[in-house]
Formats: structure tokens, C-alpha cells, sequence
């Protein structure tokens, strides 16, 4: 059933990346500078919360039907556009989560028919950048935590095992910087998953993902 659901999230996942290079030019991410008057989707945009990271600011801008993300401070302004909330992902104030390390990780996330779709950016040398990957829990649970160690955090996804059919689910991990970190063996439902409401496996946990 594993291998089902990874590739029911690979599907979703893949779509969204193809979405984010499908983007004109004109609308890349990492364009350098800010607007007070800058619009989000049809409407001007509107501070929905904001995180330090070191000498940085990172804002999460929204509006109907888009949004930003603005990084000011040490490293130089920057915005992005927020690829989540153009594929209708609601934004809020619980939307940012960071982790300041040498390798500084931010992901944005929100929930949208059910999952959670979620989004990376990276400092690294003092320099923000989009890390080129989207990211999905079907499990309700998005978030970042060092799981493999190595001082940057990693990205933790709840996934069904069986495409909603059943309750059965894993923990799946992602290296911010590079590809799966691993998936835990399926439980029974979400709440038996290590560490719920905020799943944390530890590495010895974790096996190669199935493929899809």
C-alpha cells in the first residue's frame, strides 16, 4: 500500500513542479527589490506573518488568489512568488516555519482540499534561493526537523498509505539540499506515527522510500 501512496504523491508533487517551470519569465522567483504598492493575485498584498532568520526578515505576503514571499534585512532584499497560494493553498499565521542553521531552511505551507502543500526556501552564503522542489502531506502534517543529523533541517511529510482509501500512514523525509532522506513503515492511522501531532522519526526509523 506504500508504494501507492508515494506514487499518488509523486503525481501531486510532480504537477506542481511542472506548474512552477511553466511560470513567464517576468514572474520568477528571487527577483531582487520590493513595492509597498505590490499586488498578490487580483488584490494588493497583505503581511499575513513574518519570521526572523538571523539578520533577515522573512514575510509571507498574501492577497486573493497569490502571494509573495519578501526576505529584507543582511543578506539584500528579495521576493518570491509563493507557488502554494497561486495553486490555492490557504495562507495564515501558522504558514512559516524556519530553522536557522548554517544552511538556513524556511517552509511555507498550507492546507488546501485536505493536504498540505508546501514550498522551500534556503540562505546559504548569505544568499536566498527557492530550493527547485514542491512538497505534499496527504496526512495533514507538513514541517522541518534535522532528522538526519547533518545541521540543516529536512522536510517531514505525513502521507496515507492507500490514497485516502484507509488510515494506514507513514512519515516521509526530504533533505532540504538533496533527494529522500527515507520513509518510516506504515502505522494503523496518523496518531501512531512517532511523535504525533508533530511526527519526528529517528533516523534508525527510516528506510529507502518504496519506488513509485
Amino acid at each position: 500500500m506504500q508504494v501507492v501512496a508515494v506514487a499518488a504523491a509523486v503525481v501531486v508533487v510532480a504537477g506542481l513542479v511542472f506548474a512552477y517551470f511553466q511560470r513567464p519569465d517576468n514572474t520568477d522567483s528571487g527577483q531582487y527589490g520590493t513595492d509597498p504598492g505590490m499586488r498578490c493575485g487580483t488584490t494588493v498584498c497583505q503581511v499575513v506573518i513574518g519570521k526572523s532568520v538571523g539578520g533577515d526578515l522573512v514575510e509571507l505576503l498574501s492577497g486573493t488568489g497569490g502571494g509573495r514571499i519578501r526576505v529584507t534585512g543582511d543578506s539584500g532584499p528579495f521576493i518570491f512568488e509563493m507557488t502554494i497560494a497561486e495553486s490555492g493553498a490557504v495562507v495564515t499565521d501558522k504558514s512559516l516555519q524556519c530553522a536557522e542553521a548554517a544552511v538556513s531552511v524556511c517552509l511555507v505551507r498550507g492546507e488546501n482540499g485536505g493536504k498540505v502543500l508546501g514550498e522551500v526556501l534556503l540562505r546559504k552564503d548569505g544568499t536566498w534561493s527557492r530550493a527547485q522542489a514542491a512538497y505534499l502531506s496527504s496526512a495533514g502534517y507538513l514541517g522541518l526537523h534535522d532528522v538526519d543529523e547533518d545541521g540543516t533541517a529536512d522536510i517531514v511529510a505525513a502521507q496515507l498509505a492507500c490514497d485516502g482509501l484507509c488510515k494506514d500512514s507513514f512519515v516521509q523525509v526530504f533533505s532540504a539540499l538533496g533527494p529522500n532522506v527515507g520513509c518510516t513503515t506504515p502505522a494503523p492511522a496518523r496518531e501512531q506515527l512517532p511523535g504525533w501531532p508533530t511526527p519526528v522519526p529517528e533516523l534508525s526509523q527510516l528506510r529507502p522510500c518504496a519506488d513509485s
